[in-house]
């Protein structure tokens, strides 16, 4: 390898992560929100995942697959706003979200925090977060885990997780899965008979101890836990001469 160096850096095994939430997922639109989960989907369509779709981040359906930051080459197709509203209500797309606070229901929030009728913070709004959550594959990428993030109850529900839609009845629950929230340092799922968070794999150097201490609820725990799957010499190869040349990962996750 022309990087000199096979050793992955957290940033990159939180690369391979997103990339495992679109494995196998089809023709589907990828919609990566943060740099680690753009450069993962563009790692998936690479790979094990040719048949996912892209976009160049505004209108527009790309064939090719650039560098973070740098022109598409390739369209394939025109996706304004009104056609990509309409493909989120028929459920062929993943989103990869971010979430300012999350709960171990999965319930998200990215509007305010505080009180909803006087918030000490306001934040970016719902926008589409209800619509994503019941009608497409949600994930959710944190690239700063911590209990300010991970809290015991959401201060306004954005994003609807498992014990809200399944108060709302089968219209909720029909098309509402939560896959993956993968944060910098492991990654967690909702695979528990009550539906609640779940530590799937820690990344190399974290410990239970440290992601338990970083959670602000009871987080389920299994005996064995396992380490997030190292990334192949290829993987690590187009990750940094070939999607993030400029290593733009190193900023949002930086070396532990």
């Amino acid at each position: 390898m022309s990087s000199g160096t096979t050793t992955a850096t957290r940033a990159e095994y939180c690369v391979v992560a997103c990339a495992e939430a679109w494995r196998g997922a089809g023709e589907v639109l990828a919609s990566p929100m943060g740099t680690v989960p753009t450069i993962g989907a563009r790692l998936a369509k690479l790979t094990f995942s040719p048949d996912l779709l892209l976009t160049d981040g505004e209108a527009l359906l790309i064939g090719d697959v650039p560098a973070v930051g740098a022109r598409a080459q390739v369209v394939e197709g025109w996706l304004p706003y009104r056609q990509h509203l309409a493909l989120v209500a028929t459920g062929r797309r993943h989103v990869m979200m971010g979430a300012s606070q999350l709960d171990r229901h999965g319930n998200q929030n990215i509007s305010c925090i505080g009180a909803w009728d006087r918030p000490e913070r306001q934040l970016l709004g719902v926008r589409g977060a209800p619509v994503n959550t019941l009608n497409n594959p949600t994930s959710y990428w944190i690239p700063k885990h911590s209990p300010r993030v991970f809290v015991e109850r959401v201060d306004m529900v954005s994003g609807v997780g498992y014990d809200r839609a399944a108060a709302a009845g089968p219209s909720a629950t029909r098309y509402h899965r939560i896959p993956d929230v993968i944060s910098n340092l492991g990654v967690f799922d909702f695979e528990t008979p009550d539906r609640t968070m779940r530590l799937r794999s820690l990344h190399p150097g974290v410990t239970v101890e440290q992601v338990v201490e970083a959670t602000g609820f009871a987080l389920t725990v299994p005996d064995d836990v396992p380490h997030t799957r190292e990334p192949t010499a290829e993987e690590l190869r187009l990750i940094r001469e070939v999607i993030d040349p400029k290593a733009l990962r190193d900023r949002e996750v930086p070396a532990a």
